[in-house]
């Protein structure tokens, strides 16, 4: 009796306990479940992020000398992605990987996201073309320099099998096929052969499937200039890539095409008139969203379908020739700010990513000319002032704890806007 009864208590006993293990299974299981379905909410997609107005992008170089031979730190990498990431920029967009720059900011954003799990940074990978013989006195646009152009390619493929909940998009070529890069530029033929090579990787599954492929080129290029580059060729590459990555600059404009800048008549501050200012900045703001249209009504006329976003558009702060005094005078940090915010307004209303030009400036640019004006398309100074288009971000202290190159994120005029305003010059009269 008594060997029955503990038989009885031995058998519910085992039957509770595998019970309580076939139900802590299914709740592995479910929890499991859940884990992979959160796990597939953040994953997020390339075109997820570029229609997104929360997503702000910019286009990003950490060198902080006159050459590039001296490459930005891991740390100093991490200390500018978490200044940006303070302004909302989650989006960045590197140019080149012949330089350790653009996998270092790969491992900077790693870093950064361990150490937060909330940190948000996704990246636009550049993979640099070049023609053969590109950056001699004899360049041959009708032949690509194949070596060195596949060992970009190879090293964008690795890099985005290795981080592909950073890498969203690789663009093959940087004003590639425009045909002012007269140093270096390719046919459309070349962009296509590359862009086809990656999309054909995808549809093997030897590329995340989910990674968006363009070039970013100047609206011209992407037909919405010259008749001359309307071409089969450029057809099919923009049927080919996921979006259409297109560069405009009003600011370069305001020298060589700048019927939409001068003045018909003196205005009465020949220094700074910020009514005439303000009018000029509204025909920048147009002449922008016309060369983006016109690249969206080519691809109308080809019967395409596709999305076009900025890959680049910014305003120098700086300039001792063609933008400066003697020049179209339009480099200083008003007309940038203005110019920022006017774009920002419209691309978020738009649902369009922009990949403003850029976050800091970069001496190695023209580093044989100080205040040339490529030097200065940065919202921050090389040290790390806030130049006047983020001076409300110090006030609301975004910056707060935020250092560059050991420096508090301060304004730039020790936020004197008086003496900002005396750098400020009205754009030219006409028939001066």
């Amino acid at each position: 009796m008594k060997k029955n009864l503990i038989n009885r208590i031995n058998f519910k006993v085992i039957s509770n306990y595998i019970l309580l293990l076939l139900l802590n299974s299914i709740l592995l299981t479910s929890c499991s479940s859940n884990d992979e379905k959160k796990m597939k909410v953040k994953e997020i997609t390339a075109q997820e992020i570029l229609n997104n107005p929360e997503y702000l992008a910019i286009s990003y170089g950490g060198y902080r000398k006159n050459t590039r031979d001296i490459q930005p730190t891991i740390d100093e990498l991490k200390e500018d992605l978490q200044v940006l990431s303070s302004i909302g920029i989650k989006i960045l967009r590197t140019y080149n990987l012949q330089l350790d720059q653009a996998p270092n900011i790969l491992k900077a954003i790693t870093e950064l996201k361990h150490a937060n799990p909330k940190f948000e940074m996704y990246v636009m990978l550049g993979a640099w073309i070049d023609c053969e013989n590109a950056w001699t006195e004899n360049p041959d646009h009708t032949k690509e320099n194949e070596s060195a152009n596949a060992i970009e390619i190879q090293k964008a493929i690795n890099l985005a099998n290795q981080y592909p909940e950073i890498i969203k998009i690789i663009a093959v070529g940087n004003e590639a096929m425009v045909n002012w890069a007269w140093s270096y530029y390719v046919e459309p033929s070349v962009i296509l052969g590359w862009v086809n090579h990656l999309q054909d990787l995808k549809k093997q599954k030897k590329l995340p499937e989910n990674l968006w492929i363009t070039s970013s080129d100047n609206f011209a290029a992407w037909g919405g200039g010259e008749e001359s580059y309307h071409t089969n060729d450029l057809n099919s590459l923009i049927k080919a890539v996921d979006y259409i990555s297109m560069h405009t600059y009003a600011f370069h404009d305001t020298h060589y095409n700048s019927d939409f800048w001068n003045l018909e008549k003196e205005p009465k501050d020949q220094n700074y008139d910020l009514e005439i200012i303000n009018q000029a900045m509204d025909s920048v703001h147009n002449y922008s969203i016309y060369q983006y249209n016109s690249v969206k009504n080519y691809l109308k006329k080809i019967g395409v379908d596709k999305q076009v976003h900025i890959g680049e558009l910014g305003w120098s702060t700086k300039s001792n020739r063609n933008y400066g005094r003697n020049g179209s005078r339009a480099a200083d940090e008003y007309k940038q700010a203005v110019f920022h915010d006017k774009i920002r307004k419209w691309t978020k209303k738009e649902k369009i990513a922009c990949f403003y030009f850029s976050a800091f400036d970069e001496s190695w640019k023209d580093f044989s000319n100080t205040n040339g004006s490529e030097n200065h398309f940065g919202l921050f100074t090389v040290d790390g002032k806030a130049k006047y288009a983020l001076w409300k971000n110090v006030d609301n202290g975004d910056f707060k704890g935020l250092t560059r190159n050991g420096n508090s994120i301060t304004k730039t005029y020790n936020g004197n806007s008086e003496d900002l305003l005396n750098n400020v010059l009205t754009p030219s009269v006409k028939n001066q």
